[in-house]
């Protein structure tokens, strides 16, 4: 994937995971794309915002995008390593590619996907990584229970 392509669909991520923030929630954004370049849903986690564990960031742009009849050859694009519940969902429906903006203050389930035949790009971007960093600074037990951790 051209990396330049791939910047400019993590901005979309980062502009939903600064939604996020500034709701009250965990700065995580997603937005998945069509083959085409096709923008198909974009989304933030909402977790507190929505008080549902579920709600990832990845769940809520694929939510965002609707039924497909197939998502083959389309590209998830996340602020962050997906966490293996969203790591299953990109598996489960055939998702491609996932573009990573970062992998250093958590590293979810990206290595997987390359033993499944999902193409991962990871771009370290320091945009996303600062984000991360700051908020766990700030909020280490939200962080922990968002991650699942004790």
């Amino acid at each position: 994937m051209d990396q330049a392509q791939a910047h400019e669909w993590l901005a979309t991520a980062v502009a939903e995971a600064r939604a996020g923030l500034a709701e009250g929630g965990i700065p995580i954004g997603a937005a998945l794309y069509g083959a085409d370049g096709t923008l198909l849903g974009r989304g933030h986690n909402r977790r507190v915002q929505d008080d549902d564990p579920s709600m990832h960031a990845e769940t809520s742009a694929f939510r965002a995008a609707g039924r497909l009849r197939s998502y083959r050859d389309t590209t998830m694009v996340t602020t962050l390593s997906p966490c293996w519940y969203c790591s299953g969902l990109v598996r489960q429906f055939g998702i491609s590619r996932v573009v990573v903006g970062e992998a250093t203050t958590f590293h979810g389930g990206h290595d997987w996907f390359g033993e499944h035949g999902v193409e991962v790009v990871l771009l370290d971007d320091p945009e996303c990584t600062t984000l991360m960093r700051e908020f766990i600074e700030k909020n280490p037990a939200l962080w922990n229970e968002d991650i699942g951790s004790d």
